[in-house]
């Protein structure tokens, strides 16, 4: 299982389109008791608390202020340098080296949150050659109409020859905390209640100095939310995917006890990137052998200690960090990657329907997951299927064996400790859930239905912006 997590304490292939359209039509999903709506202009949905924005069209791009950056077009528009903004030293603590870098910066307009949000995580997807990397910050204005300072939710690499991938800690302004991945509005004992009420999001590209490489960044953005309180979440009943199964490569992290302990003391802790290469080969994709050249050619499945050198941060010290997980997935070809949150089980059974695996994150007591074995204070699993009765079929790499990884779950269970953001740990102090948050990987290019899925999601919304003073 994944190590502990204390910084949430602080805190089969896609449907043909004829059939995943009728699977996942606007009239049954209409038709779902207590069902948030369509997505709106915002890319939330009515009666969620949920908000998803991304850049990724070439008007996205041109609709931010940029500094040496330029567009550059195609299937997929991203941004690239063109003339260096300047050079500035970076002093990597992880390893000590201090270098130059030429930069230039992109810096995306204001998104108001349609509901003011208690946590925003970003997440981002790019090609950093050898040479290159990208600083991600995001800076937002509290309901109080107060700023924060621009706060950095990662320095990047695909790879780590140049740079120490790595989270950055010790963020704060007295209203808000960055934990890893996550900034949130700090707890409030007089209960003002304040929130987040818009973002904007700043990308800093940077290269070897002298030379003419470039990151090229394809999709930036984040999921804003304000999910209440709660021990329990009310029951779901059983909907379009019941019966239905995807064909999930299965990986045990288990299988790598002991390897590369550099990376979060071995596969032990490898919950995430074992999660996120099944999904990753589920679509086809894989790592090269050039790629897996550095493994001992001993230890079965390399890819999987691929991915976890490739998503480890050097801050966090474990390969948990969910938007690099993410920008990891989408280094393979025509792969998105989003961190998000989902309101119900019956989200995540469109997502299924329209043949989209997802990956959940939770924590649990032994004795909270019937069948699982063990207790967690996180943990990410694969959720790949549901049975006829509405069970949750999962992969899920704490596993003794890549045979018995395929779990069924009690519906009920399974999603109270993934959708909850209280619960109660083994020493009866009251802890952090995450609140249904899960990573999404899925094509550059889904099918109809796929897209209709995302977009009634509101994975693919579009947003209206105000003017807000950042």
């Amino acid at each position: 299982m994944s190590r502990p997590t204390p910084r949430r304490t602080l805190l089969t292939a896609a449907l043909g389109v004829t059939a995943g359209l009728a699977a996942v039509s606007p009239a049954r999903g209409a038709a779902r008791a207590g069902a948030p709506g369509v997505p709106n202009a915002t890319g939330a949905r009515a009666g969620s608390t949920v908000d998803n924005r991304a850049w990724t069209s070439g008007a996205d791009w041109r609709s931010g202020a940029v500094r040496g950056v330029r567009v550059r077009d195609g299937a997929r528009p991203g941004i690239v340098i063109a003339e260096p903004a300047g050079t500035t030293e970076y002093t990597d603590p992880h390893t000590g080296t201090t270098a130059p870098w030429e930069y230039a910066t992109w810096t995306g307009p204001v998104h108001t949150l349609p509901t003011p949000a208690g946590e925003v995580i970003a997440s981002w997807n790019a090609h950093t050659p050898q040479g290159t990397w990208l600083q991600v910050e995001l800076r937002v204005t509290y309901t109080d109409g107060g700023l924060s300072p621009w706060y950095v939710m990662g320095r990047w690499a695909a790879g780590d020859q140049d740079i120490r991938r790595t989270s950055v800690d010790g963020q704060r302004d007295g209203k808000s905390t960055v934990a890893t991945d996550t900034l949130a509005v700090d707890a409030d004992p007089a209960g003002a209640g304040l929130r987040i009420a818009a973002y904007r999001l700043r990308l800093t590209l940077h290269r070897r100095p002298g030379t003419a490489l470039t990151p090229l960044v394809w999709r930036v953005g984040a999921m804003g939310s304000d999910v209440p309180d709660r021990f329990t979440v009310p029951a779901s009943e059983p909907d379009m995917a019941t019966g239905r199964e995807l064909t999930v490569p299965r990986y045990s992290q288990e299988v790598h006890k002991g390897q590369y302990p550099e990376y979060d003391n071995g596969g032990e802790a490898w919950c995430s990137p074992t999660s996120s290469q099944m999904i990753i080969e589920y679509w086809g994709r894989r790592p090269s052998r050039a790629d897996l050249a550095w493994v001992n050619p001993d230890y079965a499945d390399p890819q999987v200690c691929h991915a976890a050198r490739f998503t480890f941060d050097y801050q966090y010290e474990g390969c948990g960090n969910w938007p690099f997980n993410a920008a990891y997935a989408a280094t393979y070809r025509d792969l998105t990657g989003v961190v998000t949150r989902l309101d119900t089980l019956t989200d995540a059974e469109m997502l299924i329907a329209a043949g989209i695996p997802l990956i959940t994150s939770q924590s649990f007591l032994p004795g909270e997951l019937t069948g699982a074995g063990y207790g967690t204070a996180g943990h990410l699993m694969t959720v790949i299927g549901f049975t006829a009765r509405g069970d949750v079929v999962a992969n899920d790499p704490n596993s003794e064996t890549n045979e018995a990884v395929r779990r069924v779950y009690q519906r009920r269970e399974f999603e109270n400790i993934w959708l909850r953001t209280k619960r109660y740990n083994a020493s009866g102090k009251v802890v952090s859930g995450s609140g249904g948050v899960c990573y999404l990987y899925f094509p550059a290019r889904p099918t109809p239905a796929q897209h209709w899925v995302l977009a009634e999601l509101g994975i693919l919304g579009t947003c209206a912006a105000r003017t807000w003073p950042l």
